[in-house]
């Protein structure tokens, strides 16, 4: 059931250019650079709750990695017993208190009490940015530096990149595609990737940018993914698309179920990386979908 007493749990959607950032999740107080979160957090707190404020986010991007969908839950309790925002409002609001940072709340509802931002998601939708042609880094456009990952030589062998894309689709142990960290003792390797595409893509600013350079797209959706999984996949598969990877060679990878096994130096880098879509069922509350476009 939807709180009561001017209390309500609201789940938002948000995006952010992650450059400047140390990540999505929020940074402790003696760390000089700051987390989307800790931004979110203090437009929150301007609205002047009288419940503490704490948001769960349902998507933990690192240090350079963007978002154009991720999502979290909070519960607000206005003042003298004011009824809740209303979320056309509460969106403006927000995105007043977060000038000038590159973050916006695009969309939030109200959710039963019991909803979960992270656990109730469904699946989660990331796209890789590739420049294909980049021969200095000052030939990437302004409006995509820091956006993409340029990538020397503009000829990339797409089919087999296509076809070690295909071998990584389905429930696999992927345990040579992610990075180690605390967290990897508890967490399940085995994740059923349901896409991994390779699709042309354009500059921002395409009808405006004539330079000899090939953007690409990379797609992976999953319910979830593992830390770093999406880089060192995209890595991978970029060394198959250069030469310098088989398509045999990522088949082994994966079955090796061995994170040593992963080439050192192959990981992308983190600025090519969106998360561009958090998905909900529509009985858990959620009125719409986490669409990039929004």
């Amino acid at each position: 059931m939807i709180m009561h007493n001017g209390s309500a749990r609201y789940l938002i959607f948000f995006q952010y250019l992650g450059t400047k950032y140390s990540g999505v999740m929020k940074a402790p107080p003696h760390q000089v650079v700051k987390g989307v979160q800790n931004y979110l957090e203090d437009a929150v707190r301007s609205l002047r709750p009288v419940n503490e404020v704490s948001l769960s986010i349902s998507s933990r991007t690192d240090t350079g990695v963007h978002a154009l969908g991720n999502s979290a839950h909070f519960d607000l309790q206005r003042q003298n017993g004011k009824p809740p925002f209303a979320e056309e409002v509460l969106v403006d609001a927000l995105n007043f208190h977060l000038r000038p940072e590159p973050i916006r709340i695009t969309r939030a509802y109200r959710v039963p009490g019991g909803f979960h931002a992270r656990f109730r998601a469904v699946s989660r939708t990331y796209v890789y940015r590739l420049a294909a042609g980049v021969t200095h880094h000052s030939c990437t456009p302004l409006t995509d530096a820091n956006l993409c990952w340029g990538l020397r030589h503009i000829d990339l062998d797409v089919a087999a990149m296509r076809d070690a894309a295909a071998l990584l689709v389905g429930t696999h142990n992927f345990s040579s595609f992610r990075a180690l960290n605390s967290e990897t003792p508890f967490k399940d390797p085995v994740k059923t990737l349901e896409k991994a595409s390779l699709e042309l893509g354009d500059a921002f600013v395409h009808k405006h940018f004539h330079r000899d350079i090939q953007f690409w797209e990379l797609t992976f959706k999953s319910r979830s993914f593992l830390y770093k999984q999406v880089r060192r996949m995209t890595g991978a598969l970029v060394a198959v698309g250069q030469g310098q990877m088989s398509v045999s060679g990522v088949k082994e990878l994966l079955e090796a179920q061995d994170s040593q096994a992963y080439p050192h130096n192959l990981t992308s880098p983190p600025e090519g990386l969106f998360l561009t879509r958090v998905e909900y069922h529509r009985s858990e509350g959620q009125r719409g979908r986490s669409k990039g476009s929004q």
